[in-house]
C-alpha cells in the first residue's frame, strides 16, 4: 500500500513496536551464538589439543566476518527487505552453528564458526536494529535502539548460563545445539510476522507528523555499500566514529566476551560461575543500555561517550587487581561492566545520524559497525596471543584500557567542525 499525504489510520499498538519486538529477539539469538566461543574456548582446548591462539584466531574471523558483513547487509535489506534478510541470516546460522559439532581440525573451526556463521551474524547485527529504529520510529528512536542493543545482553543472559551446565554435564556440542536450535525455530515466525516499512500496512513511523519520504529501492548492495564506505572516508566524523567504535569492540566482545571465562578458570574460578558473571554482565546491561538510550534522546551524545570510554578504561586497568578467591570484585566488575557494556550504541547511532541524515545511516552505521568488529576480532586474536606467550591476560587487560581512555578523549572532537552546524534530522524526536 503506497503512503498518502494524510494521516493514516492509528492502530491501538502500532506495529512498529511489534517490528522491534521481533527484532530484539533476532538480535537475541544472534547474541547467544556469538557468546559461545566463550564458554567452547576450555573443553575444545582440552578434547582437539589446539591453543588458546589457534582457537581464538577462528573467533577473530568470526568476528571480522561479523563486522564486514554490515555496511553490505543494511544495503541488501535496502534491496531485498528486512524480513527475508533476517530469515535467511537465522536459518543460515542454524546450519552453520550445528555443523561445528563435526569439526576436526582448526580449518574446520575457522570455515564453519570463523565464515559461516560470523558472515550469518554479521547479517543481522546491530545494523539491523538502526535500521528497523530509522525505518520505523520517528519518535523513541534513542530509547528503542537502546532496548535492541540490549538484546546481546539479554542473550548472554538467557543462553550463557545454559550453555555451561550444558558443558559442563555433557559437552560443548549439546551446548552449541542449543543455540542452533534457537535460530531454526524462531527462522519461520520471522518470515510470518515481520515487515518491512510502515507504508507495508498503510501506517507512518512512530511519532510521525507527516509521510516519510518514498522509500528508494537501492541498486547493487555491494556498490552501494562501497560508494558509501568512499564517502564516509571523506569524513573526519566518520574516523572519529569508526575509531571510537573500534575501541568499543576492542574491549568488550572481542576482550571480555571472549576471554573473561578463560581467565576466571586461569584463576581456579569454575566456567559455571564465570559464565555468570558474564550474565550478570548481561542483566545490567539491560539497564546501562536503555538507560543509555533514553539519556541520548536528551543529552550531548558526545559527553556520554567521554564518560562510558573514560569508565570502561579505567576498569580495564584495574581488573587484574579483581580475581580474587572470594570473587567480590569481579561480581563489582561485573555490575559495572555491565552497565557501561554496550551504553556506547544509542548515542554513537545518533551521532551517526546526524552526520549522514536518515536515509544512509544504516549503511553508514554497518561500516562503523564494521570496525566495532575489526576492533574485537584484534582483541580476540591478541588476547589469546599474550595467554599463549605470557600466561596471562593482565597486559591484554590493561592495554585495552588505555585504548578506551584515548577512545574517550576522540568523542569529544565528534562533530566540532568550523562554521555553521546542520540540524541534526530527527532531532525533535
Amino acid at each position: 500500500m503506497s503512503e498518502t499525504a494524510s494521516q493514516p489510520r492509528r492502530p491501538r499498538v502500532h506495529y512498529g513496536w511489534i517490528a522491534a519486538g521481533l527484532t530484539f529477539v533476532t538480535l537475541l539469538v544472534a547474541a547467544g551464538i556469538r557468546s559461545a566461543p566463550g564458554v567452547m574456548m576450555v573443553p575444545v582446548e582440552a578434547e582437539f589439543g589446539w591453543s588458546r591462539a589457534t582457537i581464538s584466531f577462528a573467533v577473530s574471523v568470526n568476528l571480522v566476518l561479523y563486522g564486514l558483513m554490515a555496511p553490505f547487509a543494511a544495503a541488501v535489506m535496502d534491496r531485498i527487505g528486512i524480513r527475508r534478510t533476517m530469515a535467511l541470516a537465522l536459518a543460515v546460522l542454524a546450519l552453520g552453528v550445528a555443523a561445528t559439532t563435526l569439526m576436526r581440525t582448526p580449518w574446520h573451526m575457522v570455515l564453519l564458526w570463523g565464515i559461516v556463521v560470523g558472515g550469518g551474524s554479521g547479517t543481522i547485527a546491530l545494523v539491523l536494529g538502526a535500521t528497523v529504529v530509522t525505518r520505523w520510529f520517528d519518535a523513541y528512536r534513542g530509547t528503542v535502539m537502546g532496548l535492541l542493543s540490549a538484546a546481546t545482553a539479554t542473550g548472554q543472559l538467557i543462553f550463557l548460563p545454559q550453555m555451561a551446565m550444558l558443558v559442563e554435564h555433557w559437552g560443548w556440542r549439546e551446548a552449541v545445539l542449543l543455540i542452533a536450535a534457537a535460530a531454526a525455530v524462531f527462522a519461520p515466525v520471522i518470515w510470518l510476522f515481520m515487515r518491512d516499512r510502515p507504508a507495508d500496512l498503510g501506517l507512518w513511523p512512530v511519532g510521525a507528523t507527516s509521510a516519510p519520504p518514498p522509500a528508494i529501492r537501492a541498486g547493487n548492495p555491494a556498490v552501494a555499500a562501497i560508494v558509501a564506505l568512499r564517502d564516509g572516508m571523506r569524513s573526519r566524523d566518520f574516523w572519529l566514529l569508526a575509531g571510537t567504535f573500534f575501541v568499543c569492540g576492542l574491549s568488550t566482545n572481542g576482550l571480555i566476551g571472549t576471554h573473561l571465562i578463560s581467565a576466571c578458570f586461569d584463576h581456579g574460578i569454575p566456567e559455571v560461575k564465570a559464565a555468570g558473571l558474564l550474565a550478570a554482565m548481561g542483566i545490567f546491561d539491560i539497564l546501562g543500555t536503555t538507560a543509555s538510550g533514553w539519556l541520548s534522546d536528551r543529552w550531548d551524545s558526545r559527553k556520554l561517550l567521554f564518560w562510558y570510554y573514560g569508565l570502561r578504561g579505567l576498569s580495564l586497568i584495574f581488573l587484574d587487581l579483581a580475581f580474587g578467591p572470594d570473587v567480590f570484585g569481579l561480581w563489582l566488575f561485573a555490575v559495572f561492566y555491565g552497565l557501561d557494556w554496550i551504553a556506547t550504541v544509542p548515542p554513537t547511532v545518533k551521532l551517526t545520524t546526524q552526520a549522514f541524515g536518515r536515509e544512509r545511516a544504516g549503511v553508514m552505521f554497518g561500516w562503523i559497525f564494521a570496525a566495532h568488529q575489526l576492533g574485537a576480532a584484534t582483541a580476540a586474536f591478541a588476547a589469546g596471543v599474550i595467554r599463549t606467550d605470557l600466561g596471562d591476560y593482565w597486559l591484554a587487560f590493561v592495554l585495552s584500557g588505555l585504548a578506551c581512555l584515548v577512545a574517550a578523549a576522540m568523542s569529544l572532537m565528534i562533530g566540532r567542525k568550523l562554521g555553521p552546524q546542520p540540524v541534526a534530522e530527527g532531532a525533535a524526536a
